[in-house]
C-alpha cells in the first residue's frame, strides 16, 4: 500500500513555550473572557495566538484578522522566532483530564484523504463535513506560509505496537512545560528519520481507512480543498512534493487509555414539550423523566441517525430549534418548559473504524473526545508554501 504519511521538518519556537502554545480556535466560542485572559497572558510575546482567529470573534472583522495572521506568520519566519528541525516525527505526552495522551506528530498526504459519503481512502473524515464551514479556512490557507493545525487523527493499534517499538528508545526532549489556562502538562521528544520510517509501517495497517480524523474534521477538509484547487496549476513533478499536498497532524492510538468518547445529546428548543415527547415516544421506546427522554436506541451512528431523523421531521412540521449539548447534567439543566432533552449513548471503540469502512461516516455531532481544555494546543508548525 502506498504510504499516506510523510516525514516532515517541524517548526518550533526558539523559546517561550508557555506563551507560545494556545488552544484550538474552535473552543470556548461563547466565552470571550477566556480569550481575553489569553491575550493578557501572552502580551507582546511570540505566540500562536497571532496565527489564529478564535471562533469567538468570527464575523467581527475577518478580512483584517486574516491579513494580520499572514503578516504575523511571515514575521515569525523572518525574525528568527522559529527553528526548523531535521526531518522526523515528534512524540508528545500530554496530561489531560483522563490520563496521559501519547501522540505522534506526522504529516498526512491529502491525496490519500476523502470526506464524502461512499468514498474510500486510507485517511477518512469521521463525520459529515459541512461545506459552508470551509470557506474562511480555505481562504486563509491560500495566503498562509505556515500551518499550525489542531487536528487529531486516530490509528488502530489495539495491541500497542507503536508503544512497544518506542520502548527503551533514548529520545531527545524538545520541550517540557505547563499549558496555559489549565490545559495540563506536555512533553515533546524528537523521533529521528529511521525511527519515523519504522513507525509509519506500524501505523499504516492494510485496513481502509487506516487513519480517521477524530478532531479538526473541517480543518483537514479545508486543507484538502485548497490542495485540489492548487494542484490544477502545478506540473506533475511539482505535485509530488509540494508542501501544501501534506498536512501536519497528531496521530493518537484509538485504544490509548486516555481516549474517552462522550456522547453529544440533543436539546429540542422552542417546542411544546408534551407534544414532542408523545411524538418521539410513539416512534422509539423511551423512559421519560420530566422533559428528558432516555430512548432505547443502539449505540453509535445508527442511534444518532435515527434520533436526528425524528427530530428533523418534527421540526419541519412544527418548528423549533435543535441544539447539541455536551454532558447529561448540562442537558437536564436546560430541559425546561419549552425544551426537551434527548440522552444519547456513547460510541464504542471497537465499532469506530468499522463505521468508516466503505466510505461511511458518523452523523454530525455524534461524539466528542475529552473536555474542552483537553483539546489540542497550537504548538508545532510546518511550512506549506515555497514563498
Amino acid at each position: 500500500m502506498k504510504s499516506c504519511l510523510k516525514i516532515p521538518r517541524i517548526l518550533l519556537p526558539e523559546e517561550g513555550f508557555g506563551k507560545w502554545a494556545v488552544i484550538a480556535c474552535d473552543q470556548f466560542t461563547s466565552d470571550s473572557g477566556y480569550w481575553r485572559r489569553v491575550e493578557e497572558f501572552t502580551g507582546d510575546a511570540p505566540s500562536t495566538l497571532r496565527f489564529i482567529l478564535p471562533e469567538c470573534y468570527l464575523g467581527q472583522d475577518d478580512e483584517d484578522a486574516a491579513k494580520k495572521i499572514v503578516a504575523s506568520m511571515y514575521h515569525a519566519l523572518e525574525s528568527g522566532a522559529l527553528g526548523k528541525l531535521t526531518r522526523g516525527f515528534l512524540l508528545t505526552r500530554r496530561t489531560v483530564s483522563t490520563g496521559v495522551r501519547e501522540g505522534i506528530l506526522a504529516a498526512i498526504d491529502l491525496d490519500a484523504y476523502t470526506a464524502g459519503r461512499g468514498e474510500t481512502s486510507p485517511v477518512r473524515s469521521s463525520e459529515e463535513v459541512v461545506p459552508s464551514r470551509l470557506g474562511a479556512r480555505i481562504a486563509l490557507r491560500r495566503r498562509a506560509p505556515l500551518e499550525f493545525p489542531h487536528a487529531i487523527l486516530f490509528y488502530n493499534d489495539k495491541k500497542g505496537k507503536v508503544k512497544k517499538l518506542l520502548k527503551g528508545e533514548d529520545l531527545e526532549k524538545l520541550y517540557d512545560f505547563d499549558l496555559m489556562e489549565g490545559g495540563g502538562h506536555i512533553e515533546g521528544y524528537f523521533l529521528p528519520e529511521d525511527t519515523s520510517v519504522a513507525l509509519s509501517r506500524v501505523i499504516q495497517t492494510r485496513s481502509e481507512p487506516c487513519l480517521a480524523v477524530a478532531d479538526g474534521n473541517h480543518s483537514v477538509a479545508a486543507a484538502k480543498a485548497y490542495w485540489e484547487e492548487l494542484k490544477k496549476k502545478l506540473t506533475e513533478r511539482e505535485k509530488n512534493n509540494h508542501p501544501a499536498r501534506f498536512m501536519l497532524v497528531e496521530l493518537v492510538n484509538l485504544y490509548d487509555e486516555s481516549i474517552v468518547f462522550h456522547p453529544i445529546h440533543r436539546l429540542m428548543k422552542e417546542v411544546d414539550a408534551d407534544t414532542f415527547c408523545d411524538y418521539f415516544m410513539r416512534a422509539v421506546k423511551c423512559k421519560r423523566e420530566g422533559n428528558v427522554l432516555y430512548p432505547s436506541l443502539p449505540k453509535g451512528a445508527a442511534g444518532v441517525q435515527k434520533c436526528d431523523e425524528l427530530c428533523e421531521e418534527y421540526l419541519k412540521q412544527n418548528g423549533g430549534v435543535v441544539d447539541y449539548i455536551h454532558g447529561e447534567r448540562e442537558l437536564k439543566a436546560l430541559a425546561g418548559e419549552d425544551c426537551v432533552g434527548i440522552v444519547l449513548q456513547t460510541v464504542e471503540k471497537d465499532g469506530f473504524f468499522a463505521q468508516l469502512e466503505n466510505g461511511g461516516n458518523f452523523p454530525k455531532k455524534t461524539f466528542s473526545v475529552g473536555e474542552a481544555k483537553d483539546k489540542r494546543y497550537y504548538l508545532e508548525g510546518r511550512e506549506i508554501s515555497y514563498e
